[in-house]
């Protein structure tokens, strides 16, 4: 069990909203929410307007929080190119104030969310907004959804990273013996 108190920030991305979430995981594997919100832009600013305030919005959220990590919303298919071009350059913009406070960030697809969350890849917003309540043991649900988003985000990390880190521990650890043992056969 680790002593070690992680915090992560939790990102669902988007040009008009972008959710975040500040979670913690104490010593005691307890899962809490600390802080959440939405960065909306508005329509009809320049488009490189909205990008620097998203930019500008994410660098203050980490400084304020000093999350140890990030984990974000991978992309996936959208039926309307514009829109997927758009959340493409916001995505970019909050992954260089991430890199800028040299933040590692993970990225999750919607359905390995869901998958952790609620035990289904195909469960709907309310689901997830229900299910993201009852691990946080919250009084009411988190809206709105971009936001609850961005905490299962969170929580999806919180819960998975532990056991990634232990599998990438053990990998790195056979790649080596199996370096040492090839380089004691060639002798």
């Amino acid at each position: 069990m680790s002593t070690k108190t992680t915090t992560v920030l939790g990102i669902d991305p988007g040009l008009d909203r972008t959710g975040w979430a500040i979670l913690t995981r104490d010593a005691r594997s307890v899962l809490s929410l600390s802080a959440c919100g939405l960065i909306h832009t508005e329509a009809g600013q320049e488009l490189a307007q909205r990008l620097e305030f998203v930019h500008q919005e994410t660098q203050k959220i980490l400084q304020k929080y000093q999350p140890d990590q990030v984990a974000m919303e991978q992309n996936y298919f959208l039926k309307r190119a514009q829109t997927m071009a758009n959340t493409v350059m916001t995505r970019g913009v909050i992954i260089l104030a991430c890199q800028q406070a040299q933040k590692p960030i993970t990225f999750y697809s919607p359905k390995r969310v869901k998958m952790i969350i609620c035990g289904t890849g195909s469960a709907d917003k309310k689901q997830v907004q229900r299910m993201v309540q009852l691990t946080l043991n919250l009084n009411k649900m988190i809206s709105p959804d971009d936001t609850a988003d961005a905490a299962a985000i969170g929580i999806c990390h919180l819960k998975t990273a532990p056991l990634n880190s232990m599998l990438n521990v053990k990998a790195a650890f056979l790649e080596k013996l199996k370096a040492a043992r090839e380089k004691q056969i060639k002798k």
